[in-house]
């Protein structure tokens, strides 16, 4: 495609920012047609294109404010433990200043939006011929959009959000769970807390762990430190303060080459880094985990710039591993109170 008709589309676009990445999705939709395609290739890649569109200006307004997205059954009743645990989980998290996403369906789809209020929920719906649609609590917002196809709405329901709670569910949560699980453990996601909520006694993510020590573990498909990349409780409180907490003192990461940026709320002492040395040295390829001011590369996208960081050679192996050091960074008495 000739260089100066992109330019041309741009402009007339008012594209100002990130040129270089609309000029790429220019030249695909235009390799498409010259690669002669499928029709109904060509249909999905225009949907989801279409479909993420949609989302990303729904969510854009709100790009500053935690969000935690919550999944379980759509056929979860409102007289059942599960949807009152589902309404006040949500209720606490938008007391904190939270926004909840959801499904935007029945059942703990309807009990989250509900705890948390109209003004405080997004709903990424899927289009089903059998399940009913809209719940009445995002019916007609402008925070809610609807999809044709999973992935689409796979991939707004987790990339848009700070925290993750899994209620029992079907199929469909389970696929939503072990999505996750499968991101995290393999780096394709930034880290962000996961809880399975159930109610109490031996219930259904007591019996999932089970499936998962008894044969993923068991069998060597899994790390025995995979088990900190989720936390299971019954304790509606012990859930909110586990998504509130792992942002207390960790804010994010960034890889810059083969080292791992991780950037901070408060800057730990010297003590604290010789600390996480001695705890955490099976997570260094080579030297250690060090303090140090912006590198290179952040400096020049001028990212997080006044944040404090440490600076590893990271395995990338220990994803579960690397959990327990957000834990430990978000314990270390420097560490700020839970915003």
């Amino acid at each position: 495609m000739d260089r100066d008709l992109v330019q041309q589309l741009l402009d007339q676009a008012g594209a100002s920012r990130n040129r270089d990445v609309l000029a790429d999705i220019l030249r695909n939709a235009y390799d498409l047609a010259g690669d002669d395609a499928d029709r109904l290739n060509l249909k999905i890649t225009r949907d989801a294109l279409r479909e993420m569109r949609a989302a990303f200006r729904m969510f854009a307004p709100y790009e500053g404010v935690r969000k935690a997205t919550v999944f379980g059954s759509a056929r979860t009743h409102p007289s059942d433990p599960l949807y009152v645990q589902a309404q006040e989980l949500a209720g606490r998290l938008a007391e904190a200043g939270w926004m909840v996403v959801t499904g935007a369906g029945p059942g703990i789809m309807e009990a989250a939006a509900r705890g948390a209020g109209r003004e405080r929920s997004f709903g990424v719906n899927i289009r089903l011929p059998f399940e009913e649609g809209v719940n009445d609590v995002l019916a007609d917002d402008d925070k809610f959009v609807s999809m044709k196809y999973f992935f689409t709405r796979k991939l707004m329901l987790i990339k848009e959000s700070s925290g993750f709670v899994s209620l029992p569910g079907g199929f469909g949560t389970q696929d939503e769970t072990f999505e996750l699980l499968t991101l995290f453990q393999t780096g394709k996601a930034t880290p962000a807390p996961l809880v399975l909520l159930d109610i109490g006694g031996e219930g259904y993510w007591s019996g999932w762990r089970r499936f998962v020590d008894e044969h993923l573990a068991a069998n060597g498909w899994i790390s025995p430190n995979d088990e900190h990349l989720f936390l299971i409780t019954d304790n509606v409180d012990e859930a909110v303060a586990a998504v509130r907490g792992f942002w207390r003192n960790y804010h994010s990461i960034r890889w810059v080459g083969s080292r791992l940026v991780i950037r901070l709320q408060a800057e730990p002492t010297e003590a604290e880094v010789a600390r996480l040395n001695e705890e955490f040295d099976d997570l260094v390829l080579e030297g250690r985990i060090a303090t140090s001011p912006p590198l290179p590369a952040e400096a020049s996208d001028r990212d997080e710039l006044e944040r404090p960081r440490l600076v590893l050679q990271f395995d990338v192996r220990k994803g579960g591993r690397f959990r327990s050091f957000i834990e430990a960074l978000n314990q270390l008495d420097s560490a700020p109170p839970v915003a």
